[in-house]
């Protein structure tokens, strides 16, 4: 209870109760009991009334279980920390944590994070540089409008904004703002400017950082464009057609009971952008073939010929002032691959 008023202020006994789940006469009983122990808490009465603590009053670092020592070292991540700016703040805060737990849930926490390490971002993708997350997180933690560069490919284009959040997605941070009075997400890698312009906004008082972003996400995958394919496979193939398709189009796949003469699998699964269809099919491997739709078919068709026509000739040879020709030697480093830490 002492928490739950510490971080949302005052509480009515029936949210309270709510809350931690028991009867509104319990939490009457309690709050009787904490004022006895020398505990500033009272209550208002009235429409606008409550039980709080008086302002200031904070509880010390008590009744932490192992389980809950443990979560919370695991809950660090120091790659988005550092990228914020806050790397050194979160050591310090562990730090000071870690010398208020008792012996035995310190040793528990140590322990953990000696063993486990939470890397968010995917194999071969190197981070992306962010080098103005800095101000647009000054900027949301301040509610200051701010104008922005927006590089949309195409063209960049000058944005207004009321930066509302902040999230981090798979190694990649997104940034939600306001622009024209609906919430909207713009990826942190593409801005190439911040300006904070010399005025404050209110904060819309129910917007819900993570529930816009779950309903979001969701939209996003529901109105991505997709296409019915049937693929006759080896068995063998579908961990690589699971590592080239993802896990959603794979794990809804559906195995169907045609027979095959080579004794190869059929399913039938729905990939998202039809445009990039014909090179995740060619990316499985010659033991996977698209049998539905005729048209994609034929595209693959036709890509596969424009490939095997490279090889039905001798390679071209370089001239011989046109400089060293490639070695085929392949620098493999942390740098070159794009997985320096």
């Amino acid at each position: 209870m002492l928490l739950l008023l510490q971080s949302r202020g005052g509480q009515t006994a029936a949210e309270l109760a709510r809350e931690l789940e028991v009867s509104v006469r319990t939490i009457h009983r309690d709050v009787d009991a904490l004022s006895a122990s020398g505990v500033p808490i009272y209550a208002d009465r009235g429409p606008h009334g409550g039980i709080r603590l008086v302002d200031g009053y904070r509880t010390r670092l008590t009744g932490m279980t192992a389980d809950e020592a443990e979560a919370l070292f695991l809950s660090g991540l120091p790659g988005p920390a550092a990228e914020l700016g806050l790397g050194t703040v979160v050591a310090a805060a562990r730090l000071k944590v870690l010398a208020a737990l008792p012996v035995e849930l310190r040793a528990r926490a140590s322990r953990l994070v000696e063993r486990f390490h939470l890397d968010a971002a995917a194999w071969y993708h190197a981070d992306e540089p962010v080098p103005l997350l800095g101000p647009l997180s000054e900027a949301v933690w301040e509610s200051q409008r701010i104008q922005i560069g927006y590089n949309r490919g195409d063209k960049t284009v000058d944005r207004i904004l009321e930066p509302l959040g902040l999230v981090l997605k798979a190694g990649v941070w997104y940034l939600v703002a306001g622009a024209d009075g609906q919430p909207r997400t713009y990826r942190v890698s593409r801005v190439t400017r911040v300006t904070a312009l010399d005025e404050r906004f209110d904060r819309p008082d129910e917007f819900d950082l993570a529930a816009f972003w779950t309903e979001s996400s969701s939209a996003y995958e529901r109105d991505t464009p997709n296409v019915e394919v049937v693929l006759r496979i080896a068995g063998e193939r579908l961990p690589r057609l699971h590592g080239v398709v993802g896990d959603r189009p794979f794990d809804t796949m559906e195995r169907l009971a045609d027979p095959d003469p080579d004794g190869w699998l059929r399913v039938r699964l729905k990939l998202d952008w039809p445009n990039e269809v014909v090179s995740q099919i060619l990316a499985v491997g010659p033991e996977c073939e698209l049998l539905e739709p005729a048209e994609l078919r034929e595209k693959i068709r036709m890509q596969a010929r424009r490939v095997a026509s490279h090889y039905d000739r001798a390679p071209s040879q370089p001239d011989a002032d046109s400089g060293p020709a490639y070695s085929g030697s392949v620098d493999r480093s942390p740098v070159a691959s794009g997985q320096a830490g």
